[in-house]
């Protein structure tokens, strides 16, 4: 039976809630008061418990109790309250729940020998007591909780420095571990009697239970070698002439593990919310740093960081950013970011030369709010819609600047009126530019090559009053689909090198535009062309705008028109439906260890398909209902292909075998016999190298000398000139 109420109840934890649940039904269920638990030994300087039940006319008493001598219980529970050192608090948790908190009103401090002060414990055991918390109605006792105090005194270090620096001594002259037992800084350490922190009154705590031994700080013997250990009775007759003679303070490890420093401790890591200072604005501005208001406050646009949009975040200097954050009205807006007033606008902005800027703003009213508006839930017509008027949907700041500082800031604010049925999801755009005079810079995608992950820089031919062209920067599109996927609320997103990517959006089709088949082709050819309107495409990451040798034209594969039909039974052929990007590269060298790839072909094509409605699966309205449309997919692509890199003519079969000279692929390296006396050899310093190799060849000199060819020569010699 043990076993299956420790299968249903693991833990001790869960019986005591599962109690408490008890206690709380059955309190509300009977209309009584009880406490949970209903006694406590506190051995702490507070004490929390519950009352449970129907508690809104109840009164809590609180006052010390004796238990009797003779049988030890309390001889009388009532509802009188007496002045304790303790402070009785309650807190309303629930409709029958009240959480009692008491806490010791009394420093835990042990007193000095000749202290006056009464707020300390002049023994050991601060407090022994029992203390009854009664709770009453009008008088009646309801319920009484019992508390046993019983609460030591906190040992407090004699001496509290103000500096947290550890001196460590050198132990060249002073131990180390002269007190081991010493383990908390600036706190007394039980029966650790050497401890400096101990006061008198601690050490009359433990003075009769120290440590023993070195740990608790008590010296070692001295050693055997020392003249003042040996006595007459065991020591030799040579002892006195070789004994040493040291001080007691002396040790052989001394110096050997810690020369002496300072340390001074490094703050941990902190679940607290940080004190935040006040923002310092800068004398100038540089790029990255804040932009401050002239009473030296962060200048702040909504922004979204981490995903979620911020209402007042800074705005950095040449830090062009552009967002969105979506909304969910239900009601009108009536404060910021939402609703703003030209007076919150424009604002004074430091401009970093030591003067003050004025916001320009400009309004423009939207009235096409589609691209604001992305989803609207309707009610019935009995709910009467609102208008909200005046709503900002965009803000859009130009920051024009000159060397480290701001010359004038413009802001264009898009408001517009918007009719709530219910809910509208809304869309808010936040931008910043910063542009030196009236051109915006344009970063480049490499230096020189294309980096992967950066824009394919495109163009279009712009021509001059001197009849001299440049090209334009644009970019190459593919669809980005937001919140409906519907074509109409498409975003474009331009195409970053070395990425293969595949989107698209659904454009709705009736039965209707299906009969007119030429139309719909237009439709869906205009919106594949709207990605693309660039006529060139440039070579490298960092492109002239005036050298055409950096461009390159843009192949466009042409649809075959003769395999167009008119289709009058609800399907039309022929649809471009699929746009496809394909970009050649070529590796052409490293720079620091990276690849400068560079594009040496651009083809945009598309894929044609055949449309035509589904009235299959039990829906047939849409080939019934010339109006009802079905969605079609409308579909872009890009890939990008490496071209392989020349490695010039293929080999001989007599290179491929002969490996006399070729040090990869032979263990003996001719080439590299002098190898480890010429500059490239590092593994040493070179005149070291060069020594080792003059003394080889000194040896292989004097080896040759001394040999076979050169004895039977001078044997020659001297048989010649007897």
């Amino acid at each position: 039976m043990a076993n299956v109420v420790d299968e249903f109840f693991p833990s001790s934890n869960s019986r005591q809630l599962i109690c408490f649940i008890l206690f709380i039904s059955l309190a509300d269920t009977q209309n009584i008061v009880v406490f949970q638990p209903s006694s406590l030994t506190a051995t702490g300087p507070t004490v929390t418990t519950f009352l449970l039940g129907n508690t809104s006319d109840i009164s809590l008493n609180l006052r010390t109790v004796s238990p009797s001598n003779t049988t030890g219980n309390i001889d009388r529970l009532s509802c009188e309250t007496e002045v304790t050192q303790w402070v009785l608090t309650k807190e309303q948790v629930g409709k029958t729940a009240v959480r009692v908190h008491l806490r010791l009103d009394k420093n835990l401090r042990l007193c000095g020998d000749n202290e006056t002060d009464t707020d300390c414990c002049p023994k050991p055991l601060c407090v022994l007591e029992t203390l009854q918390v009664s709770a009453c109605v009008g008088g009646t006792l309801q319920a009484s909780l019992l508390i046993q105090a019983k609460i030591y005194a906190l040992l407090v270090p004699a001496n509290i420095g103000s500096d947290n620096k550890t001196v460590i001594p050198n132990q060249v002259y002073q131990p180390l571990g002269s007190c081991p037992c010493d383990l908390t800084l600036k706190n007394c350490d039980v029966r650790c009697c050497c401890d400096k922190d101990c006061s008198a009154e601690d050490l009359k705590l433990f003075g009769s239970r120290c440590l023993p031994g070195p740990f608790g700080g008590q010296v070692s013997p001295a050693p055997d070698y020392q003249c003042s250990v040996k006595t007459s009775e065991d020591s030799p007759d040579w002892f006195p002439f070789l004994c040493v003679t040291s001080p007691p303070e002396n040790n052989p490890y001394l110096g050997l593990f810690y020369q002496g420093d300072t340390i001074t401790p490094k703050p941990g890591p902190s679940f607290q919310r940080p004190v935040l200072s006040a923002p310092v604005p800068d004398n100038v501005y540089i790029q990255g740093s804040p932009i401050f208001t002239s009473n030296d406050q962060y200048f702040t646009i909504p922004q979204r960081a981490l995903r979620h949009c911020v209402t007042n975040a800074p705005v950095a200097f040449l830090k062009d950013f552009q967002f969105k954050c979506v909304n969910l009205l239900q009601s009108c807006p009536v404060g910021s970011p939402l609703q703003t007033l030209l007076t919150d606008l424009r604002i004074q902005v430091n401009n970093g030369q030591g003067g003050d800027v004025t916001v320009d703003i400009i309004d423009e009213v939207a009235l096409d709010l589609s691209q604001f508006i992305s989803s609207t839930y309707a009610v019935a017509s009995s709910v009467e819609r609102q208008m909200c008027e005046n709503v900002t949907l965009a803000l859009d700041y130009k920051f024009y600047w000159k060397a480290n500082g701001i010359t004038s800031i413009k802001l264009t604010r898009t408001v517009g009126t918007v009719i709530l049925n219910d809910s509208v999801v809304l869309t808010t755009r936040y931008s910043a530019v910063f542009l030196n005079g009236e051109f915006m810079g344009e970063p480049n995608s490499g230096n020189p090559g294309y980096q992967v992950g950066r824009p394919v820089i495109a163009g279009i031919v712009d021509t001059l009053e001197n009849n001299t062209g440049s090209i334009q920067r644009t970019s190459i599109n593919f669809w980005k689909p937001v919140s409906d996927g519907l074509c109409s609320t498409a975003e474009k997103k331009p195409v970053m090198f070395g990425e293969n990517s595949t989107s698209g959006c659904l454009l709705p089709v009736s039965q209707q535009n299906l009969t007119q088949c030429n139309l719909l082709r237009e439709i869906v050819t205009s919106l594949q062309a709207a990605l693309n309107t660039a006529t060139y495409v440039a070579k490298s990451g960092n492109p002239d705008a005036l050298n055409m040798a950096d461009w390159m034209n843009i192949t466009f594969v042409t649809m075959n028109s003769s395999t167009t039909t008119e289709n009058t039974t609800s399907s039309c052929d022929a649809i471009p439906s699929h746009l496809h990007i394909h970009v050649w590269s070529l590796i052409t060298g490293m720079i620091d260890g990276k690849p400068q790839r560079d594009i040496r072909a651009l083809q945009v094509s598309y894929s044609l398909s055949t449309w035509a409605l589904e009235c299959g699966g039990g829906d047939i309205s849409p080939c019934m209902d010339p109006t009802e449309t079905q969605l079609f997919p409308v579909t872009s692509s890009v890939t990008f292909t490496d071209i392989p890199v020349n490695t010039g003519p293929p080999k001989t079969r007599f290179q491929i075998n002969f490996t006399e000279y070729d040090c990869n692929r032979n263990d003996v390296c001719w080439p590299e016999l002098a190898f480890p006396i010429t500059k490239y050899y590092t593994g040493e310093p070179y005149s070291q190298s060069l020594a080792k190799g003059l003394i080889l060849v000194f040896f292989f000199i004097a080896a040759s000398v001394l040999g076979t060819p050169w004895r039977q020569i001078r044997q020659v010699w001297k048989s010649a000139s007897l």
